[in-house]
């Protein structure tokens, strides 16, 4: 039985060309790039320098302002904790929002325990932060705001370039979680107005365990690890060459085929969206109908658990929430901020849909869920009674 994958925010498959590229790199290119004595090295560090400059053009930045990481979470960390320790003398006030990941939401944790003080914005019904909020929230001791760009959960595109403006305006860093809008929707530091920017490889079928963090030329961070002077002494480590040059060509064929892919997929989507409301009664969309990811699409359906619903479909790879958060059966933390009731919270599904996908699939999928839905329908009570 084959399971449709409908689940690309979550991951994505790791693209044949990219694995293509990245092979001599885990094989008879094996050099350390560190190795400058010898051509094993040397080699290393040109596929290193290419990806970095790969990085660097699908988000308009400088090469040099490139650092490699782990992944996101990494990037997010290096740059929430780095800002914080490098500006401490300036102040200890960061503005965040309810709704962001789990690598931003608990490195604010974190640094609370440190002393600083964070201020968690709420969001609306569609999942969007408030650029005057955060203007508000903003005090002489404000080092630091950081809003995602794109949410993985509902989709919604955030207001960051407004954001940005102001906080240059008030002479504040900017950091944003990059990691859903990178790849898949027009992504550049100048016009996002951001400092640091976090972006992640396995988001845009590149390999898992690589990510890198955009640092404005100027901007001082503390780093996470200490050893070599690797990454301009930013981050300690070996360099992982072929995620390296994974990511680098994932984000090289992302500038290429992005925008014609994301027509494609907001056409897709919008079939899927229709399809389900005609067919179904009692279906809610969470996040922003316009402002939102191509793919991306978040639905309750009420009298239904989301994760029975997830049983009866499964020839489809779905989800009920983020990856980091999906193993959980509470509700989702998102869809509660933007006061989604908590009924509601506990009946939806995450759709993804990605350059696999097809009319078919998403036809089939209409199906699948209209006969599941009115099956588990008919087996609760409440909705029977109304």
């Amino acid at each position: 039985m084959k399971i449709i994958y409908m689940d690309h925010n979550a991951t994505t498959p790791l693209d044949a060309e990219i694995l293509e590229a990245m092979m001599p790199y885990l094989t008879n290119k094996f050099g350390n790039p560190s190795s400058s004595t010898h051509a094993y090295g040397w080699e290393a560090r040109r596929a290193v320098d290419e990806a970095r400059s790969q990085v660097a053009e699908l988000i308009g930045a400088h090469p040099e302002e490139i650092v490699f990481t782990s992944g996101a979470t990494e990037a997010d960390n290096l740059a929430i904790k780095g800002v914080a320790h490098a500006y401490r003398d300036r102040g200890n006030h960061i503005i965040t929002s309810q709704i962001e990941h789990k690598a931003v939401l608990e490195t604010c944790k974190f640094l609370e325990k440190e002393g600083f003080k964070v201020t968690y914005l709420p969001v609306d019904r569609y999942g969007m932060v408030d650029p005057e909020k955060v203007r508000g929230t903003i005090t002489d001791r404000t080092i630091l705001i950081s809003i995602m760009f794109v949410n993985s959960e509902v989709g919604t595109i955030e207001p960051v370039e407004k954001i940005g403006e102001i906080a240059r305006e008030k002479g504040v860093l900017f950091h944003s979680d990059a990691v859903q809008g990178a790849g898949k929707i027009e992504t550049k530091v100048d016009k996002l107005k951001t400092d640091l920017l976090a972006i992640s490889g396995h988001k845009m079928y590149g390999p898992k365990g690589i990510g890198a963090l955009y640092l404005k030329k100027g901007v001082k961070i503390e780093p996470l690890l200490h050893g070599g002077g690797h990454e301009r002494g930013l981050r300690a480590g070996t360099e992982n060459v072929p995620g390296i040059v994974g990511l680098g060509k994932a984000c090289q064929k992302a500038g290429r085929v992005m925008d014609e892919e994301a027509e494609r997929l907001t056409k897709l989507r919008n079939r899927l969206y229709q399809g389900i409301m005609n067919r179904i009664k009692r279906v809610y969309l969470n996040g922003h109908p316009e402002k939102r990811l191509p793919g991306n699409l978040n639905l309750s359906f009420e009298f239904v658990e989301g994760e029975s619903l997830i049983l009866s479909v499964k020839n489809f790879a779905i989800s009920s929430g983020s990856a980091c958060t999906s193993s959980s059966l509470e509700s989702s933390y998102v869809l509660l901020a933007m006061q989604v009731p908590e009924a509601l919270s506990h009946c939806s599904l995450r759709i993804c849909l990605g350059r696999s996908n097809t009319e078919e699939e998403v036809d089939y999928l209409i199906e699948e869920l209209s006969k599941n839905v009115a099956r588990l329908r008919e087996m609760s009570p409440l909705y029977k009674e109304v």
